[in-house]
């Protein structure tokens, strides 16, 4: 089957749709697919003038906004790499992820500009900074460009440049010892993995034929993120919603707004949304119940979740009042896409998508011993086909994480489970004891750091708790220094004073258990439990 690139399916999509058909729509901003061609055009033309070069890396910093499509068009149209940047991070973990990618380009908005200029003597490698919403102003200093003025410069013209699949995407993701990850995708990877989905297997073996797939269309798909675009869960889709033509809808609300998401799918006919579990699903729910009439929700035809499983009493809730939807979770990670999935509708449970071993997908015991169904042997699930190049310079983990079993390359990110005698898997979670809190993975170990270095702690665990809102809640248990007393407020503060807020601990409670065993590893078991009723008390 021929491999593709983004850029060459953008520029093939941009000449299938009808020119006046929306691209991107924020709020009154609504970008016709002609627009958004010349846009993005002219703006991957602009960061190869300036000296990007193609494998170059692009951090894109930016809440949902209709620059983070433009963005990560203009990347693949130049060869350029982006490079996706939580745009909750404080300032050491903002230059962690600029400096590890090796960022030569910066584009952000300008809400985070104090942020820029603090970091900006730090990162002698960005060459570009490139700036959103009102660009190049005195408190920027020098060698900032305006986006805006970028998009607009130019004539406009497809770029005349050969592309690649090998070109590339890195998802930063968080790893076992709290320090993210650049997990780094082939283009060509990435869209066979989408080309071959669950639900429709739309592969095409030509530039041609992908084109008159578009033209064919009976209705072109209106996506929406409910999550930031920045994960994952809102990237792929994003990027699968483009180059098929559609639309990318976002809201201007910078944290979820039941009320307006339901708005935003009555009044721009979005087919399909993304969210994150109960955290997202709940309010949603909730805000349906209320008895609002938002208008006709009849045009939602997919409603997706990944990252975080999705309680079945929330999705029947939902479905009372989507009747016609297909609520889809998904089963996957930044290091391996499309391990399983399994499907609800009004009419029940799909018997075709559920997590489950495929050609692809195995399960393995710790001696890389495949595990037999039934057997009752808790196993790593692996990952098999289009599967990343590895981690951007981290051998190591690269190593420990993208093994060859029987001559095989497997992505193994660390999910445990069960393989009923059926073929079906039960999850267990992950071995690596993150934490999955509203959508965000969260790594113990960075919050325990941050505690230890508080004045009052001498040693500190974290463990998520189940949580109705939040999926799991981060909780630290805190070994005191003799003499202190446990000041629940001000450890919380410290933590926020050096991570990103969705990091700081929902509670933290004082031990009264030993936090480790004997030969020194933390005993996450015992912590857990002894938390759980601790805060039950």
């Amino acid at each position: 089957m021929m491999e593709f690139n983004f850029g060459d399916l953008l520029d093939c999509a941009a000449r299938a749709v009808p020119g006046d058909r929306p691209a991107t729509v924020h709020g009154d901003q609504v970008l016709n697919w002609a627009e958004f061609d010349h846009r993005t055009n002219n703006l991957a033309a602009a960061m190869r003038a300036r000296g990007a070069k193609s494998g170059d890396k692009v951090a894109i910093y930016m809440r949902n906004r209709p620059e983070y499509p433009q963005g990560l068009a203009a990347c693949f149209k130049a060869r350029l790499v982006p490079v996706n940047v939580n745009y909750r991070y404080l300032d050491d973990e903002l230059y962690y992820i600029f400096d590890n990618s090796d960022a030569v380009c910066v584009i952000y908005a300008r809400e985070f500009a104090q942020n820029i200029n603090r970091l900006r003597p730090r990162l002698p490698k960005v060459l570009l900074w490139i700036q959103v919403e009102d660009g190049h102003d005195e408190e920027n200093g020098d060698n900032v460009d305006a986006f805006e003025g970028l998009a607009k410069t130019g004539d406009g013209a497809p770029l005349d440049i050969e592309r690649s699949p090998d070109d590339q995407l890195f998802i930063y993701t968080g790893g076992t010892t709290g320090m993210p990850k650049g997990v780094m995708w082939r283009s060509g990877d990435l869209r066979e993995i989408s080309m071959r989905g669950t639900l429709v297997d739309i592969r095409v073996h030509s530039l041609a034929e992908h084109a008159e797939l578009i033209r064919s269309r009976e209705q072109y798909s209106v996506f929406l993120p409910c999550c930031p675009i920045m994960h994952g869960t809102g990237l792929l889709p994003t990027i699968g919603a483009l180059v098929m033509g559609g639309t990318v809808v976002t809201a201007e609300s910078p944290s979820l707004d039941a009320d307006e998401i339901w708005r935003l799918v009555a009044e721009h006919g979005v087919t399909q949304l993304a969210l994150v579990g109960d955290a997202f699903g709940r309010p949603m729910l909730n805000a349906l119940e209320s008895g609002q009439d938002y208008g006709d929700l009849s045009c939602l035809g997919l409603m997706f979740s990944s990252g975080v499983m999705w309680s079945r009493e929330n999705k029947l809730g939902l479905l009372k009042y989507l009747p016609k939807a297909v609520l889809f979770d998904v089963f996957a990670a930044s290091e391996a896409l499309a391990v399983g999935a399994s499907m609800l509708t009004a009419e029940g449970e799909t018997t075709t998508a559920k997590f489950a071993l495929g050609e692809q997908v195995k399960v393995f015991d710790e001696d890389d011993n495949e595990v037999l169904p039934g057997s009752g042997v808790p196993g790593i699930v692996g990952r098999c086909g289009p599967i990343p190049l590895g981690y951007y310079k981290d051998e190591k983990k690269t190593a420990e994480t993208f093994r060859t079993i029987d001559g095989v390359r497997y992505s193994l990110p660390g999910d445990w489970c069960l393989v009923e005698a059926d073929g079906t898997l039960t999850l267990l979670g992950r071995g690596s004891v993150s934490i999955n809190s509203g959508g965000e993975k969260i790594y113990p170990e960075e919050i325990e750091e941050v505690l230890k270095q508080h004045r009052d702690v001498a040693d500190a665990l974290v463990v998520g708790l189940p949580d109705e809102t939040w999926g799991q809640a981060v909780t630290g248990i805190v070994e005191l220094r003799n003499g202190c007393v446990l000041d629940e407020g001000d450890l919380r503060s410290h933590v926020r004073g050096l991570l990103a807020a969705y990091k700081v601990p929902k509670r933290i409670v004082s031990a009264e258990i030993a936090l480790r065993a004997a030969n020194g590893k933390a005993d996450y078991k015992q912590a857990k439990a002894f938390a759980a009723a601790a805060v039950a008390g």
